[in-house]
């Protein structure tokens, strides 16, 4: 079946009222780029492995545009990184010199409560968001609340997704179209469901209402 392929052939630019600040694309577009050339991949050989245009990839990575949940993963999964090591300044910034062991201060210990107003938010093209619920990443597991809005979808309909590991999902609000493999679900409220993610798949909002839901994602980086 033509449609189901394992990279998201298209990603598309964010709305201007809709789109993270500036410095944000262009540090995520530089992190990209870092990893794609800390592997010697060119430019143009990293768009054939998406199935994408080599000026989209440029675009991408001098912060034009930002990623679709479904180019999003093809790229994390191809440079092998996690969506922190995108998203997060301090991951690739070299550590600090280690001060003498006279200054060495107590290590703070991480609070295993995160407030709400204290999430890390990932805004996608096409009207999708993370939000992380755990307060550090967690390198096996990826617990999000996410929200698709109306007529918001994780892929094109012709362009399903897949990599590794397991989801979960747990409906909160509104309606959301599940399709994995040849099977298309319809969830409601209270509504869940898990699959492997290696099977091609896509998520999208149904009717007029966004979506609130909850995700879990196991070993993606299996």
């Amino acid at each position: 079946m033509s449609g189901l392929v394992d990279r998201a052939r298209r990603t598309l630019v964010i709305p201007a009222k809709a789109a993270p600040g500036q410095e944000g694309l262009l540090s995520l577009g530089q992190r990209i780029r870092t990893g794609r050339e800390a592997l010697g991949i060119s430019l143009r050989e990293f768009s054939r492995r998406l199935k994408v245009s080599p000026s989209l990839i440029s675009q991408i990575e001098n912060g034009r545009v930002m990623p679709s949940v479904g180019t999003l993963y093809a790229i994390a999964n191809e440079l092998d990184l996690s969506f922190d090591d995108m998203f997060n300044p301090a991951a690739h910034s070299a550590p600090p010199a280690e001060p003498a062991e006279s200054l060495v201060p107590a290590e703070a210990p991480v609070s295993p409560v995160l407030r709400a107003s204290d999430r890390k938010t990932i805004r996608l093209s096409g009207g999708v968001q993370w939000e992380r619920l755990t307060p550090q990443h967690d390198a096996q597991v990826e617990f999000l609340h996410v929200i698709y809005e109306v007529g918001a979808s994780s892929c094109p309909p012709d362009s399903l997704v897949r990599h590794a590991g397991r989801e979960y999902a747990y409906v909160l609000a509104g309606r959301l179209g599940v399709q994995i493999g040849f099977e298309t679900y319809e969830l409601g409220p209270g509504d869940s469901t898990s699959f492997s993610s290696q099977t091609p798949h896509r998520i999208w909002a149904i009717g007029d209402e966004p979506v609130n839901a909850i995700w879990v994602i196991c070993n993606r980086h299996a």
